[in-house]
């Protein structure tokens, strides 16, 4: 996304917490590209045949978006951090509502193979990751937001510590950090 645009994905979410609802209007065209990307990164990631496609995921996020009235977006990386965690909450749902229906025979997999994903693992279930995810979120804060950003917002190092207002060093060494820490739960849990 061009300066120009990520200007004006900015300048509309203010017209829209300010009240403007065209400002909405204008704005979801900007964003439906990127959202668009980010629900296929994760599906890409799923296990082969999952049956959430990505133009429904970004429906359902988009509705969830504009409910948001007690939020206060501030900028476009604010937006999409909201974004990446609504994502997260859709794919958790699903995969334990298929667990539930399976009477817990079901994995929902990942597919760790991009450069935001988690070193050492190629296939992790999604549920202990959520899991580890809430834990790591109780013992530090910051990284469980920094792996849910990256992890399942798809942001990069900057976007992340833009959006946490922390230096892009301590979001490298808390992001190394935190996936280390649950590589190692993971290979505890034997996921």
């Amino acid at each position: 996304m061009g300066l120009a645009r990520h200007k004006d994905v900015t300048t509309l979410l203010l017209e829209w917490r300010n009240g403007n609802q065209e400002a909405l209007n204008v704005l979801m065209p900007l964003v439906y590209d990127q959202l668009h990307k980010l629900a296929k990164r994760q599906l890409r990631l799923e296990r082969s045949g999952h049956t959430l496609q990505s133009t429904a995921m970004v429906h359902e996020v988009y509705l969830k978006l504009i409910d948001q009235r007690r939020v206060q977006f501030e900028d476009r990386e604010h937006f999409f951090a909201a974004a990446a965690q609504m994502i997260r909450h859709i794919l958790v749902a699903h995969a334990r509502k298929r667990r539930s229906l399976k009477r817990g025979g079901c994995k929902t997999m990942l597919t760790l193979d991009e450069p935001t994903a988690l070193p050492g693992q190629r296939h992790v279930d999604l549920l202990a990751v959520d899991d580890l995810l809430a834990s790591l979120s109780k013992i530090d804060p910051q990284q469980g937001r920094i792996v849910e950003l990256r992890f399942f917002g798809g942001l990069t190092i900057k976007e992340t510590a833009d959006v946490l207002g922390i230096s892009t060093a301590t979001v490298s060494r808390d992001w190394d950090l935190a996936r280390a820490w649950l590589r190692r739960e993971l290979s505890r849990n034997n996921v």
